[in-house]
This record gives C-alpha cells, structure tokens and sequence, in this order.
C-alpha cells in the first residue's frame, strides 16, 4: 500500500485521518509519516490496511493499469 492508496481509500469511504487512526489503533502522526511517504514498520501498515479492508476496501494489485482500490459493494 502506498500513500496515494490510503489517500484513495478514504476518500471512497469519506472518512477523516482521525476516522482510521482509530478504526486501526494508529497514532495520527504516525499516519501523518505515512502519508508524506515516510518508512513505517510493516506491523503499522497491516494495521491501517486491515481495518480499510474491513470497511470494504479492496486493494487492486498491478493489472498494466496500475494498483488502486475500489469498494466492495453488495449485489
């Protein structure tokens, strides 16, 4: 996951940084390194992608597109 991912992510659930910092259990500084691209533990990041994906978020790997993210919707 990168940042534009977790940038594209809340954005499609309209969530605020201080929505997943405590969806996650992540400091808001801590996301804040993470958006402008800083190094975190790879712990951290499963923590962020875990509780995105468990708000429905799907992380699309490389398809010759590009990654992204989409919603799982119900049909």
């Amino acid at each position: 996951m990168l940042p534009v991912h977790l940038e594209m992510a809340l954005a499609t659930l309209g969530w605020e940084t201080r929505d997943l910092s405590k969806k996650a259990s992540v400091s808001l500084g801590t996301i804040g390194k993470f958006k402008r691209g800083e190094t975190l533990k790879p712990t951290t990041i499963d923590a962020l992608r875990a509780a995105l994906e468990g708000a429905e978020i799907e992380f699309i790997p490389e398809n010759g597109g590009g990654r992204g993210v989409r919603m799982l919707l119900d049909t």
